[in-house]
């Protein structure tokens, strides 16, 4: 199949977006100027959010089965749990965090998108491109020196915080470097917490927190204060992460046979746009940000699941590029920055100093942490668009979730936007007007619309599982109307 979009970068972001765009029928290419994937456990955590829509994909079961179900997170502080975020009882099949190693979700990810008779092309550089309002012509640099002009409909920049492909738009990536700076420890604890559980220190000195990444292997995390002005932060040696150990976390635990040591600073940065006519940004490419609550994999691979259903319709037909293309820089901004300004709090909440100041921030933490809008923020399930320039109208009645908000999944029900083409479902019973609507666009929707959320209105859900529209029974010229502009970009 003659590609008609390239994928540059080939990490979660990147394998995320080709998986997403072959399962969908897209002709894809995804390069990587790396020679192998990463072997380092980098981001650990995938959100509940994050499952439900990998579900879609084919391959949410075997990430599952190689991780471990993290069911709480703990704040300590004086020998005290202060604040415990327990995600038991979320409205989600996946009511936990998954810790798995970045080096197993690319694993997992990149043998899926074999399955799927795409391959990763290794060590095959983006060296330059040219973009106008017609096509893209990539210019890849292959291992032996060659170089391949490639022409494309589309592009998208997966390619991490140094990206080629932002440098090539000129995008400014706007932000602050915090002056603290931090140690991570991958390594094997004798004594450490439960494997189900994250524990978070906050200590006088500073926090510290254990993350389980498999069985008697846990990441450490630690403030390691101020660093001097240009200084580049020093990788730690296993007896300071020791003592780091013995100074803030919990007694007894002993370190050895560490994976990986490393120092580093956080950056908060983001563009200001994520697309520039035929060429988009996705992940890191487009935002960074204090790793605290594990967010950044997580929104880069919804950035991704975001943009490729979109894509598909309009590569694929019916749509037109507009509204839909526009769309996902409007929606997925907005995401990008809440998350970078929430990860930024933590982030400044945890490094508190001071007696009175830390006793008031423990107090706080007692009050807020646990209650259900922390859960489902840490979860991502709060995660929507309800600005979104693609919602449609709304029942005035509020009842179930109103455009752009997640819509639920029943149990035993296969995710929206399942299969081999992103289709919208109807949730609702059809009269006959409804029915011709449904044969109208036949190759826009579910073939059988689903049992209503509340009563006997009308959702019609994205193929990412977010609310379009909602309407009262009978109103079927809406839905109608609403499709109608999907596809051709034109109201009446």
């Amino acid at each position: 199949m003659k590609p008609q979009v390239l994928v540059v970068g080939a990490g979660p972001v990147g394998l995320t977006m080709a998986v997403e765009l072959a399962r969908y029928g897209v002709g894809v290419r995804i390069v990587d100027k790396a020679a192998a994937r990463t072997d380092k456990s980098k981001a650990l955590v995938l959100w509940s959010r994050t499952l439900e829509l990998i579900d879609r994909m084919g391959c949410g079961a075997s990430l599952v089965q190689a991780g471990i179900k993290a069911r709480e997170a703990d704040i300590i502080a004086g020998g005290a749990t202060i604040a415990r975020v327990n995600f038991d009882g979320l409205e989600t099949s996946h009511p936990y965090a998954l810790m798995l190693p970045q080096s197993e979700t690319e694993r997992l990810m990149e043998q899926h998108l074999n399955s799927l008779g795409v391959k990763a092309e290794r060590e095959v550089e983006l060296t330059r491109f040219v973009a106008d309002e017609d096509a893209v012509t990539a210019f890849l640099r292959r291992p032996d020196g060659s170089e391949e002009a490639v022409d494309l409909d589309w592009m998208i920049g997966c390619d991490g915080a140094h990206s080629i492909v932002r440098h090539g738009l000129g995008m400014g990536f706007e932000g602050d470097t915090m002056p603290s700076h931090f140690v991570l420890a991958d390594l094997h604890l004798a004594g450490g917490p439960p494997p189900d559980e994250i524990k978070i220190y906050w200590h006088e000195a500073g926090p510290l927190m254990i993350f389980p990444i498999v069985p008697g292997r846990y990441r450490i995390i630690a403030d390691a204060g101020r660093l001097k002005a240009g200084a580049h932060p020093p990788d730690p040696r296993l007896d300071e992460v020791q003592a780091l150990l013995d100074q803030r976390g919990p007694p007894g635990v002993t370190a050895s046979d560490p994976v990986w040591l490393s120092g580093f600073t956080i950056n908060e940065r983001k563009v200001a746009d994520y697309r520039s006519g035929r060429v988009f940004l996705a992940g890191d490419a487009a935002h960074i940000h204090s790793p605290a609550g594990g967010q950044g994999m997580n929104t880069g691979m919804q950035d991704a699941i975001n943009l490729a259903w979109k894509l598909a319709l309009v590569c694929r037909g019916p749509a037109t590029p507009e509204p839909l293309l526009a769309s996902y820089s409007a929606e997925r901004s907005e995401v990008g920055r809440e998350v970078l300004a929430n990860a930024g709090r933590l982030t400044t909440i945890a490094l508190i100093r001071g007696g009175v100041a830390q006793s008031v921030r423990n107090h706080l933490a007692q009050l807020l942490f646990g209650l259900a809008p922390v859960r489902h923020a840490m979860s991502e399930l709060s995660i929507g668009y309800p600005h979104s320039p693609l919602n449609g109208a709304e029942r005035g009645d509020h009842a179930g979730p109103a455009p752009g908000r997640r819509a639920p999944i029943a149990a035993g029900a296969p995710p929206v936007g399942s299969g081999d083409r992103p289709r919208f479902a109807i949730f609702g019973a059809p009269d006959e007007a409804g029915r011709a609507v449904i044969a109208r666009h036949a190759d826009l929707l579910e073939a059988s619309p689903r049992a209503p959320f509340v009563d006997d209105g009308v959702w019609l859900a994205r193929p990412d599982g977010y609310v379009a529209m909602t309407a009262r029974r009978g109103e079927w010229d809406k839905i109608g109307a609403y499709l109608d502009w999907i596809v051709s970009g034109r109201t009446e």
